[in-house]
This record gives structure tokens, sequence and C-alpha cells, in this order.
């Protein structure tokens, strides 16, 4: 272990993806002085496949478009697509960093090991470990903590009876629609990673079969030529008017997915995020892909689902998402309860006056821009330490929380623990902001 580094000044902010950028240009233009760590040797994230941490795959593109994902002050370039690509993603972040000049608050390869408080109450100094490039163990203490390492990255892989004798993936370790080259191969779930490898597949594999367990809504990238997640939305409807009015015109435009096999959904349309892809219902339309129930067991290469149905397959996919996944702290420290922590505005820990998450929140077009107002939010928290403005905003943050939900009644799942209403979080976040101007 090397000598302890004197930087108590200064904030530790851990990642580089596109929240841990947000989250240094947010710290850089309140003046507040910042160390990043970055285990990889680049910043991007996820969506920089070279990072062994990444689990984007050769045709991963965004599935909301680039007009309500990208950053406000640094738009993506018309020649960009609408709906970009990993790689023309991993350029945008890279070329955010450099226009901002953010790479030189980095550490890269310097994978975070430990992170600890130092001291009793509410703002205390923070002792940080770390992996060089070298493999040498370092520490530093730091003034406050934010941790932006992402929420898609460490595998959610179900248990299941049996054993399969073939290949058994999850997502995180598919690259390539190669993968399945003449194989008979099942994909669990019909998530929005599920039915994309689904419709990279029947260009390869023998046959195709997607398990689901529940219903699910159809969401076309297109509408009346333009990308969905762009048309409307100057309205506000109450939740319950808007979950009728969506699913009728949803339907107009994609049908029953029932007739194709799936369920019917035992849910009302956005308590679940729903599934962006305009290839699968044709796929399942021309009997490309074919929809099984839920898995009941394994039997060597043969799969038994719970109708009793059984069939053979060469390789299995588990698109079952991913776990948040913060190993380097204690979980008390982020107020771990159940399926995540519970974070005043999916942010601040309760216990602490200098502890924040970026990143940790889900929802139907929340965008780069909702963390990068998160990173905003952060960095004016911090600057106000010590301040009757901290002082109000200590008090917000111990009274009853606000109500993120915008009415909807979200589905108890792991991968929803953390999901909110875009618009009732972004003005919630915008008006603690300003509080704090």
């Amino acid at each position: 272990m090397s000598t302890t580094i004197a930087s108590e000044e200064q904030y530790a902010l851990i990642g580089a993806g596109p929240s841990g950028l947000a989250a240094a240009r947010n710290l850089q233009k309140e003046g507040l002085a910042f160390q990043g760590f970055e285990a990889y040797a680049d910043v991007g994230g996820l969506w920089n496949i070279g990072n062994p941490r990444s689990t984007v795959y050769e045709s991963a593109h965004l599935i909301s478009s680039k007009r309500t994902t990208e950053f406000a002050e640094f738009p993506m370039g018309e020649e960009v697509a609408d709906y970009p690509s990993h790689r023309e993603l991993n350029d945008y972040f890279g070329r955010f960093a450099d226009h901002f000049d953010l790479r030189r608050h980095f550490l890269f390869n310097a994978r975070v090991l430990r992170i600890e408080p130092l001291g009793e109450g509410t703002s205390p100094l923070w002792r940080v470990r770390w992996r060089d490039a070298e493999g040498r163990e370092r520490e530093a203490i730091y003034k406050g903590v934010i941790i932006a390492n992402g929420t898609l990255a460490e595998p959610s892989m179900p248990r299941f009876k049996g054993r399969f004798e073939g290949e058994l993936l999850h997502t995180s370790q598919y690259k390539s629609a190669r993968q399945f080259s003449e194989k008979r191969v099942l994909i669990i779930g019909a998530g929005n990673s599920g039915c994309d490898i689904a419709v990279d597949a029947v260009h390869y594999a023998k046959s195709v079969d997607i398990s689901v367990r529940r219903g699910y809504y159809f969401v076309p990238k297109y509408v009346f030529g333009k990308p969905a997640d762009t048309i409307g939305g100057k309205i506000r409807l109450p939740a319950w008017l808007k979950q009728k009015i969506d699913s009728t015109v949803l339907q107009w435009f994609t049908g029953d997915p029932v007739r194709f096999g799936f369920p019917k959904p035992d849910y009302k349309m956005y308590e679940s995020h729903p599934v962006v892809n305009s290839l699968i219902l044709h796929h399942l339309g021309h009997g490309d892909i074919q929809v099984k129930p839920d898995i009941e067991r394994f039997e060597g290469s043969t799969v038994v689902f719970k109708d009793g149905r059984r069939q053979d397959y060469d390789l299995v996919l588990a698109a079952t998402g991913y776990k948040l996944h913060y190993p380097f702290i204690a979980p008390e420290l982020l107020n771990w309860q159940g399926m995540a922590p519970q974070l005043y505005l999916n942010i601040f820990a309760p216990l602490f006056d200098n502890l924040a998450v970026m990143g940790m929140i889900e929802a139907s077009g929340i965008g780069w821009q909702g963390r990068y107002e998160q990173g905003e939010l952060i960095a004016r928290v911090f600057k106000a330490q010590g301040t009757a403005k901290a002082t109000e905003f200590a008090k917000a943050k111990a009274g009853p929380p606000p109500d993120l939900s915008g009415g909807y009644k979200y589905l108890k799942l792991e991968r929803m623990a953390y999901y909110v209403h875009k618009d009732s979080y972004r003005g919630a976040v915008r008006a603690a902001a300003k509080a704090l101007a």
C-alpha cells in the first residue's frame, strides 16, 4: 500500500461513462475540485465495446432517439443516426470529454476497491482505495464521493432446475450473432435486449424461440416517419388516461401481440418499461421466431416448459437483465433496502451530506440529460455545504420523499426498483437545483 495522498479538498468520482462524465462536467462548472477513477483505459462506460465490462454487442443501438437522449449543451450531429449505434455513442462521449477537457481529471485503469467514511457525522472525510494500472494498491482521502459506475454491468442470472448440457449464456456474454450459427436457440426474456438479440439470431440460427413469463407492450421505433419518442408529449394527461389512450393507439400500429403467442399483459402500459422494437413482431409474423412459455427445468439438452412441452436446444441465452452493483461500499452506507438503495431523489444517501450516486434511475425517455441534471444538483448541493441553503436541502432530504411515480403503479421487479416517472423526476430534481442556485 502506498503512502496516503493528501487530497481532502477534492471529491472522488467513480466512473467515466455517461453518468460519470455528466457529473464531471457539473463539478467543473461549479469550480469543485475532483479526482475521477475509471477502471478501463478510456471514457464511454458500457458503450465502449472494447471495455471488458461492456455489455453492448455488435448490433446494439439506442432504443430512444438521439434528440431525447443527448446532453442539451452538447447535441449530437445531424449526421448521427436517429437511433445511434454503440460506435456512434462511444465517439460522442469521447468528443464530449474532449470538448470540456474532462479526461485530465480521471485516473484510467484505476479500479476502486473500497470506499469508507472516516469519523462520525454527516460530512466525514472518505478513504478511497484503488488498484492502479501497474497493479499497485493505493489510497487517498477525499472530501466526498460520487458513485457513477453504472447499472448495467453485473448480470442477473436466474437459477434453473436441472442442468443444461448445451451453451448457457447471459446477454452480457453476447457480442455477435455469429455465436448462433447453425444452432437451435432459446432466448429467455423479451425485454429490449432479448428482442434485439432474437432479431439478430434469425439470420444465423437454425431456429429461434423466445421464452416469456408475462406479456409486453411493443412500441415501434417510428410513427408517421418520425422517432416514436419525439411524437406528442406536450400535453400532460393523468396517468390513467394516458395509459388508456396510448395503449389503444399502440394497437392501431402493432396489433395485439397475443396473436403471436405472448400472454396478455397483467399490468397497464407504462407500469413496466415498454419494448421499443419495430422488427420483433415482423419476425414473429413471418414465423422466424416462436414464443414459448416460462421454463420449468432443464434435462440435458432438453428444455421442459411450464405447459409440459419439451424441446431440444443447442444454446440458451438469458436476457434477464442486470443487478445494481456497488461492491466497493458497505450496503448500509447507501441505505440498501430490498432490491435497491433507498436514496433521496435516487441520488443522496440519507446518512451523509457528501455521498451521492449518479445514474441510479430508469425511466422511459429520461435520457442522459436527466442524468446531467442529477449531476447539476449534486454539484450545487456539495458547493452549498455549510450554508443556509444546504440546511434547507438537508431538511427536505430528511422529510417525506417526493412521489416520483407520476401516478403509475410500477411492477415490483428488481429492474423496476429504481424506476421513476420522467417528468415527475426531472421536475423534482430541477426544482431542488434551482433552490440551491
